[in-house]
């Protein structure tokens, strides 16, 4: 996000497909919502506001509403604790209560951007800006340019968090680049250590401050056109180290430094799209073996599986795409969501008179490692001048047989959408406040919004953490609700998936029954195979056993063929799922 305050896209004209004035869109309840940062006025669907807790006293700057240096960033979560990233360091909550959220500890390590990852008693976090000093000081290093400084930290911070009210950093990996954002991730044939694959977009820092970082883009080893890989042996943390330095931009057929998109326009009416020398966020997948790139101007798919040496298999460029940001796989991994963070979030990008592919979501169709464009996803309501606004981080909500998304966008709020037909996802669910200020505008907002075990959490830059549930509505069930409800995590990292499998049960059927209902193709009947399941539920043991064991049979001799795709992937999850509740 803001480490390209000096690097932000250049606007350009308004062409393409617009918010009509008069629209459906303008009419919107979050359009013209009053300002304040106390008591800004909300517009919610579909979710419920269950919590609000503001930031600790520490990590608020009182001559500044907007200062970057005390803003919120990402998150990451452990069993019931919470871990809050931010510019000055980190917060954790306990979340035993998610209706009522208590403050455990709140650590002051300046250094931005300050997002986490958490591994066992390890917590890991990405230092990037000039203040940031090798014992977490408060002063003295806010220098830029070539400047030298000894104590200078830019890199990923490890530390012992066994003692949740005393965090000790054991490690501190320094990086050329710095660490916009990290990575974690796992080798199944190498239990003994974790992997952080970093991601660094900062200038590159003198040789004299930390040896071997090469500023020339055209020197054969230079600090650009690379990520770095770090090896963290999970019993002696301290002796972390980077391993690794894969050139994923190289050319494929020569193996040149560079080689993908170097900057500049695509063309009449397109974005200015940034230079492909670094990503943003590298979203792991490990279940399918993928990483998913979102690389300042490309998006790219890796292979992971040389863990310390990730390759490049496919890239995509988009004329609408300022700078790729960040990177969502669908559960089965058909399908990656890439963000544009046109204006690098500083910016207002979501008024009436702009472009809804910019600023936006480009959702891809992947087969193999190729991908193939689909449809585009921006927050449907536009948004005043007052408000940064642009597509940002969000995460899966485990709904079995769709796939939604619950996405940041600043202060354009939260927007849950729908994208399992991605040539037309639909919004479903909202949140949003009015600006911080009737007259200025000023950094804030989600900066991410994630489910984790039954909730939503937002992570405020400006003003604290929000919790929300979902409600039923006519895009939801209570039963598709309580569906993704029963899927229990115990660890949630950003940029690092785990594929979904929903425990057998009655209500993950009935979710399948709900979505077949939208459609009603089904001979068998969905009235009656609601009925045949409310039935078999009261049932116990080998009688029950008899009854799923007819209903499968009844449910294989719908012709696949005579169904909507889609609905005839949830006849095959609700057959799989009553034959593992019949074993």
């Amino acid at each position: 996000m803001i480490s390209r305050l000096i690097r932000t896209a250049a606007t350009l004209a308004v062409a393409g497909t617009l918010w009509a004035a008069g629209s459906a869109q303008a009419q919107d309840p979050r359009v013209g919502l009053s300002a304040g940062m106390e008591n800004a006025a909300t517009a919610a669907r579909n979710v419920q506001l269950v919590a609000s807790i503001k930031r600790p006293s520490e990590f608020v700057d009182p001559k500044d509403m907007g200062n970057i240096l005390f803003a919120n960033s990402d998150m990451a979560f452990r069993g019931t604790d919470l871990f809050m990233g931010s510019f000055h360091g980190f917060q954790i909550y306990d979340m035993s209560d998610a209706k009522n959220p208590k403050l455990r500890t709140s650590f002051v390590c300046p250094g931005g951007q300050g997002d986490l990852s958490v591994h066992g008693n390890l917590l890991f976090m990405s230092v990037e800006m000039p203040n940031g000093r090798t014992d977490c000081g408060t002063t003295g290093l806010m220098t830029m340019g070539d400047s030298i400084v000894k104590d200078r930290f830019r890199g990923v911070r490890i530390f012992d968090i066994t003692d949740l009210s005393k965090p000790k950093q054991v490690a501190a990996v320094q990086t050329c680049r710095g660490s916009h954002t990290h990575t974690l991730v796992t080798d199944p044939k190498d239990a003994a250590n974790v992997y952080i694959y970093v991601a660094g977009t900062s200038g590159v820092r003198p040789a004299g401050e930390l040896a071997g970082c090469m500023g020339s883009a055209t020197d054969p080893n230079t600090s650009f056109f690379r990520i770095e890989v770090i090896k963290v042996p999970v019993a002696a943390p301290q002796r972390a180290a980077i391993v690794s330095g894969p050139r994923i931009f190289a050319n494929a057929s020569t193996g040149a430094v560079g080689g993908l998109w170097m900057g500049g326009a695509h063309g009449a009416g397109t974005q200015a799209t940034a230079r492909t020398d670094q990503c943003h966020d590298l979203t792991a997948f490990p279940e399918i073996g993928l990483v998913a790139g979102a690389c300042s101007g490309n998006g790219l798919i890796l292979d992971m599986s040389d863990i310390a040496n990730p390759k490049r298999i496919d890239e995509v460029s988009d004329p609408n795409f300022a700078y790729w940001h960040s990177a969502t796989f669908n559960n089965d991994g058909s399908k990656v969501i890439f963000t544009d963070e046109w204006g690098g979030g500083m910016a207002a990008h979501c008024l009436a008179t702009d472009r809804k592919e910019w600023g936006a979501n480009a959702i891809f169709d992947r087969t193999g490692g190729k991908l193939k464009l689909a449809g585009y996803y921006k927050l449907p309501a536009p948004q005043s001048p007052q408000e940064n606004c642009v597509a940002h981080n969000g995460s899966l909500i485990p709904v079995p047989g769709r796939d939604i998304m619950a996405q940041a966008w600043y202060q354009g709020g939260m927007s849950i959408f729908d994208f399992t037909d991605p040539t037309k996802p639909v919004e479903i669910a909202y949140f949003d406040r009015g600006p911080y200020d009737a007259a200025n505008l000023k950094l804030g907002g989600f900066w991410s919004t994630y489910w984790y075990n039954g909730f939503i959490y937002g992570s405020e830059i400006s003003r604290g953490l929000d919790i929300f549930r979902l409600t039923p509505s006519e895009h939801l069930t209570q039963n598709e609700i309580d569906a993704a409800v029963s899927v229990r995590e115990t660890v949630m990292n950003p940029q690092n998936q785990k594929k979904v499998v929903w425990p057998a049960s009655f209500v993950v059927a009935r979710a399948y029954v709900d979505q077949l209902r939208r459609n009603s193709m089904l001979t068998a009947g969905v009235d009656r195979l609601t009925a045949e399941l409310d039935r078999v539920e009261k049932l116990q043991g080998a009688d029950r056993k008899t009854a799923l064991t007819q209903l499968i049979a009844e449910l294989n001799k719908e012709d696949p063929s005579a169904l909507p795709a889609v609905d005839a992937k949830r006849v095959a999850g609700l057959v799989a799922t009553l034959q593992e509740m019949a074993r």
